[in-house]
């Protein structure tokens, strides 16, 4: 057994904690819904940038390149001071959402160049400029630009020209659970020796100052060994723990403790605090930190000019027992070892018939994915009421942001979208997550389903969690796909199915679904309203509020999704009924359900129903008004395909099997024609005999595939378009009551603020809505076969089979990270990235794509859910480009 692969099943066994250290610090805990404890609920003010180095967190911790235990009592980053700036870079700096052009946004780069799943090695990059920091400067340009032109970059100020930076790698590597080497290697890149401070800090989280007679625990100096300095770490969860320095830096202590009278003016209840290395370092206060060598944060001060393309190697040691030796030859051996073993470990997972260049993305998007867990832990009843040694809590947060929500009790590491821009779970986003996760660690991948069903996370009344902005908001309900599919995969890559996993969710979907039937579909009609949904601004009205006058939005999305989520509960069903008779009846009860609202999305015979327009060849959305009047919103976005989701085939083989089922369905399809017809057939057997359930029949998904696969509307050299480019020329216009909403095609950021902030669907690509029509594609092709064929691009009288169009789609949205030509379709006109050696094969996985360019958009780490490109790639590999490097 591959090394990486035995300790993952110590993992999962219980037998090793390999996963109890990990990249699980925060990159921003300032400026969160968890820090705000003001009366109006602005987060973005209550706790700014400015305030992060003197003020201790309540909920989480941040900093650069961390590391920390799984409860967070422990953490480890690396700050730095290049003898500029104006303060210590502990963090990194980005733009709130007020400030921003376009919405919130990390004003740094960084990279996650590699992870294991048990996290037993770890590599990230940050570039740290030889100049100060401009900070002042980004703020300033980005409220001077308006939303109709680009965000203003760090990399826009000239402080990387030259190559005047420090590119910082830092490393970890386990000899073993408990015993985690740390190696931070600082390149100058510049052409003349620059000086620099670089302060690897240990601390702990602040969990005393919340809780009347808490335990303080402490670092302090202690005797090293040869050629090293050390610190000893004691704390009740996890006793007494050593952290190793190499030669002998300046050891500077002082208290995770707010700075009082910084921020209020008022007086400081702690001698020594959070600020104090700070003030030390940037300031020169030698009085701010503590004499005595003991507190509860510790940086190590390693001072040094590094000469021009030269580089310093800074080596750490984190233990559970003391050492006599903690470096030496035997420290590089662990890291070649680790090293040796994470390649040994992906070339089982990545393809060998991928070139160089896909191989490295596809590493790269494991890298970032692994290292967005983060332990997030927010208890919404202590939020709430506040903490009996603090001052209470204004009295508007008993029925503010979330005050629904009392039972939600979040300590735990989760897959985060974003640590910096999104440092909190979003239940549509972890979905998606968890598709690639079970290509490397099933096991962690099933975990996160199975969390977000506890009861802890679960309201009473069946809803998900959907983001801590507004947990009462409603996203689409793909919890139920994606653990049919993780159980899948790992059924796939084991040769076993975990049928207990899916159980488990299942019963606790059955909760969730409930809720979406009463809650969204006022009316009993099987149209449902949905809201949000998570596609922000793709309409002409803000879908989170209601319309005016009593009039409903009846949504084509919102319906889809709930056809498809009754799908997936019924292949759920299916899967449990191979093994338990019993689940015959639920999945019998789906099927029926599925029926009813396919009906309601296609009876071309009930005008009153339909959601499809013949002449159009597409779905909509329909407003009912008050007076019974239903008006069909004739915009077409990915509201319009989003139909096609609701596809699942039936093998004959499941027929023949399950008697109690084959039964029911065959009474239903003689009985109940009124229904049966206006869906895609059941009757007619497709290729191998199988049986197909989908909302779109033949007819009707040749008259959309039509329109998606033009190049003049949906089909993007990179993917498919949340909006057709029609309206590029032709905007559509909605009256009402005098006024024209106005929806235009926007290939790139939203130029409108109404519907939110740095997010669009009104032309750009998105790969969640991308990668599930192609696997829609796949099981239409697993139905029809290659007879189905159809034109792609549509005008081209280029005929190909639907599997064929998946691989086309999947190839054309892996092919924005792949180098053509000797450029990324993600960098767009960045030169230093398109061409710079030490740039070029850097990958960032935003959160959309420019609908014409392909260039990346909105939050620059969201490997969350766009590290679904490594699945792609898993399974349709790249178009050749002749561009090896």
């Amino acid at each position: 057994m591959q090394a990486e692969a035995k300790r993952l099943k110590e993992s999962a066994d219980h037998h090793a904690h390999w996963k109890r250290w990990g990249p699980y610090l925060s990159e921003r805990a300032w400026g969160t819904v968890r820090e705000d404890y003001s009366a109006d609920g602005d987060a973005w003010h209550y706790l700014p940038h400015e305030h992060a180095r003197s003020r201790a967190y309540r909920w989480n911790e941040d900093g650069i390149a961390g590391f920390c235990d799984r409860h967070q009592h422990i953490c480890f980053a690396v700050a730095l001071w290049n003898g500029r700036d104006r303060m210590l870079k502990e963090r990194l700096f980005g733009l709130t959402g007020p400030e921003g052009n376009h919405g919130e946004d990390v004003k740094e780069y960084y990279f996650y160049l590699d992870s294991t799943p048990t996290h037993s090695y770890v590599k990230s990059l940050y570039k740290y400029p030889h100049a100060e920091f401009p900070y002042e400067q980004l703020v300033d340009e980005n409220a001077r630009r308006g939303r109709d032109v680009p965000e203003y970059e760090l990399i826009d100020t000239g402080v990387f020209d030259e190559s005047r930076y420090f590119d910082v790698f830092v490393e970890y590597a386990k000899a073993s659970p408990d015993d985690i080497l740390i190696r931070i290697t600082i390149e100058n890149r510049g052409p003349e020796a620059m000086p620099l401070h670089v302060l690897p800090t240990i601390w702990f989280r602040n969990r005393w100052s919340w809780t009347q007679g808490a335990s303080r625990p402490s670092v302090s100096r202690c005797a090293g060994g040869e050629g090293c300095d050390a610190v000893i770490l004691d704390e009740e969860k996890y006793g007494t723990r050593y952290l190793y320095y190499e030669g002998a830096p300046e050891l500077l202590f002082t208290g995770n403790e707010t700075n009082h009278a910084r921020l209020f003016g008022t007086k400081n209840l702690a001698p020594f605090l959070k600020d104090g290395i700070h003030e030390y370092v940037v300031s020169g206060d030698v009085a701010a930190v503590n004499p005595a060598g003991v507190d509860t944060k510790c940086a190590a001060r390693y001072r040094a000019t590094i000469p021009a393309r030269d580089r310093l190697v800074v080596q750490l040691r984190l233990t559970d027992g003391p050492m006599t030796a903690a470096f030496g030859a035997g420290f590089g051996h662990i890291f070649d070892d680790r090293i040796r073993e994470a390649d040994e470990f992906y070339r089982g997972i990545i393809p060998h018939h991928l070139s160089d260049d896909a191989t490295n993305v596809m590493r790269q998007a494991f890298g970032g994915l692994l290292s967005s867990k983060q332990y997030y832990h927010y208890v919404v009843r202590d939020w709430l009421k506040g903490d009996p040694a603090q001052p209470p809590p204004p009295p508007e947060r008993r029925e503010g942001r979330n005050h629904e929500w009392r039972q939600l009790y979040n300590a735990d590491v989760i897959s985060m979208p974003d640590k910096w821009e999104y440092p909190w779970y979003a239940s549509w986003d972890l979905a998606f997550h968890c598709i690639p996760l079970a290509l490397v660690d099933p096991e962690f991948a099933k975990a996160q389903l199975v969390l977000l069903l506890r009861e802890w996370y679960l309201h009473p009344n069946g809803q998900l969690p959907a983001y801590e902005w507004n947990f009462s908001d409603v996203n689409p309900p793909v919890h139920a796909w994606a653990a049919l599919r993780v159980f899948r995969i790992d059924r796939k890559r084991t040769g076993r199915g975990d049928t207990l996993f899916l159980k488990r969710v299942f019963h606790k979907l059955l909760l969730n679904f409930t809720w979406w039937v009463n809650r969204k579909d006022p009316e009993g009609n099987n149209i449902f309203e949905g809201g949000f949904l998570g596609l922000d601004n793709i309409g002409v009205f803000d879908r989170s509020k209601p319309l005016k006058g009593g009039a409903r939005l009846e949504q084509s999305d919102g319906t889809s999704w709930m056809a498809m989520y009754t799908l997936n509960l019924w292949a759920i069903a299916m899967e449990l009924a191979a093994v338990d008779p019993t689940y015959q009846d639920i999945a019998t009860k789906f099927w029926e359900h599925f029926l009813y609202i396919a009906r309601a999305m296609s009876d071309t015979g009930d005008e009153g129903l339909c959601l499809w327009d013949e002449a159009d060849g597409f779905f909509y959305d329909v407003i009912q008004t008050s007076d019974g009047r239903r008006i069909p919103l004739k915009i077409r976005s990915m509201v319009g395909l989003i139909p096609l989701f609701a596809i699942e085939t039936l093998e004959p083989a499941a027929l023949t099997r399950l008697g109690d089922f084959r039964r029911r369905m065959e009474w239903f399809l003689e009985n109940r024609k009124d229904l049966t017809s206006n869906v895609a057939s059941m009757e007619a057997p497709g290729v191998g005999e199988r049986r197909l359930l989908s909302i779109a029949d033949p007819h009707q998904l040749r008259r959309i595939l039509t329109r998606m696969l033009d190049e003049r509307e949906f089909l993007s050299p990179y993917g498919v378009r949340a909006l057709s480019r029609v309206y590029k020329d032709n905007p559509y216009v909605f009256p009402v009551d005098g006024h024209d909403h106005v929806v235009d095609y926007e290939p790139a950021e939203s130029t409108n603020a109404l519907f939110g902030g740095n997010s669009n669907w009104r032309g750009p690509i998105w790969f969640p809505v991308n990668y599930l029509l192609i696997e829609a594609l796949q099981k239409f092709h697993y139905y029809f076969g290659d007879d189905f064929t159809i034109e792609c691009p549509t005008g081209s009288g280029r005929m190909m089979t639907l599997w064929e169009v998946a691989t086309e789609i999947s190839q054309r949205l892996s092919s924005i990270f792949l180098r053509k030509d000797g450029r990324r379709a993600v960098y767009g006109a960045n030169e230093r990235f398109q061409t710079d050696p030490y740039w070029r094969d850097l990958v960032l996985f935003h959160e959309y794509f420019n609908g014409d360019t392909g260039q990346g958009l909105g939050a620059s780490h969201q490997t969350g859910w766009t590290s679904v490109v490594a699945k792609l790639l898993q399974q349709s590999g790249e178009k050749s480009t002749g561009d090896q490097p």
